[in-house]
């Protein structure tokens, strides 16, 4: 009898391809963390070998001289402050999109989603022109108005399918008890939405902790800048001044660490989050 032909599903195909790219990005983190523990010769001559002596004072040679302390305050406030004023913003506009039936609201949430298309490079000029003119360029809030507005579109659109489908019938028994629409959002509408909106918060916060494009261009003031710029620092100082190469790699992994630490402890809320989101 013939063997009978191993047929591979696509399903197993792209299971086994997922599963290669987190392998490989497993040996990438694991080979960083370790080079971080060597010295630049030991980088080189043996890349993937354990350390003959565990280096440690790299990290705290990476964290003084990068000025990473005030740099990660700073990075906190404008993740923080960045993520609350989109979801002050888009949740009320998405929950109004989703509900109210008027001729506006489709092409209204049509323009959000346009939005998604716009390449940031493409506005990054006018942006600096507007605030230039305000007062708001090397201000940690000119930075933060930047990234509210960059994001909200995205918001928008992610957040008008969980209040789409939220059941009607909680609205319609609560204008019957005397609630105002305000009420009816804020008391019943919100905490129903509280999965994808916290799956935003958390999307939001690993977005704008590593970004330095923006960043970049409107921070100058070496005193006001963030993690990614103070990163960029200390690699300009690898570069003029000596290789230490340990130092990079333990530079690298202060500012990675902290967005793997809240994936690995948050990642099932985000699949969940993005789940409900794209199934209702």
């Amino acid at each position: 009898m013939a063997p009978v032909p191993l047929r591979l599903r696509p399903r197993h195909a792209g299971f086994a391809v997922v599963w290669l790219v987190v392998a490989f990005d497993v040996l990438v983190l694991l080979w960083m963390l370790l080079s971080s523990l060597k010295t630049a010769k030991e980088i080189f001559a043996s890349p993937f070998s354990l350390p003959a002596t565990w280096q440690l004072d790299n990290w705290a040679r990476a964290w003084q001289v990068s000025e990473f302390g005030p740099a990660i305050l700073r990075t906190v406030v404008v993740v923080a402050a960045t993520a609350a004023g989109t979801v002050a913003l888009a949740a009320p506009a998405a929950y109004a999109l989703s509900r109210f039936r008027t001729r506006s609201a489709s092409p209204l949430t049509s323009f959000f989603a346009l939005g998604l298309g716009i390449p940031v490079q493409a506005i990054m000029l006018p942006l600096f022109v507007a605030l230039s003119q305000v007062g708001l360029v090397n201000s940690l809030g000119g930075l933060i108005i930047v990234y509210v507005a960059t994001s909200v579109p995205f918001a928008v659109f992610f957040l008008t399918a969980f209040f789409r489908n939220l059941p009607g019938d909680l609205e319609e028994a609560a204008a019957i008890d005397g609630a105002t629409p305000w009420r009816t959002y804020w008391q019943i509408m919100l905490p129903l939405a509280r999965s994808g909106i916290v799956t935003l918060l958390i999307l939001n916060v690993i977005q704008h902790w590593s970004e330095g494009l923006l960043s970049l261009i409107f921070l100058q003031d070496p005193a006001q800048q963030t993690l990614p710029l103070a990163l960029l620092g200390f690699l300009t100082r690898v570069q003029y001044s000596g290789a230490d190469w340990g130092g990079l790699f333990a530079a690298l992994g202060i500012v990675i660490l902290p967005l793997l630490v809240i994936y690995v402890w948050l990642g099932r809320r985000i699949i969940e989050g993005m789940t409900l989101g794209s199934g209702k």
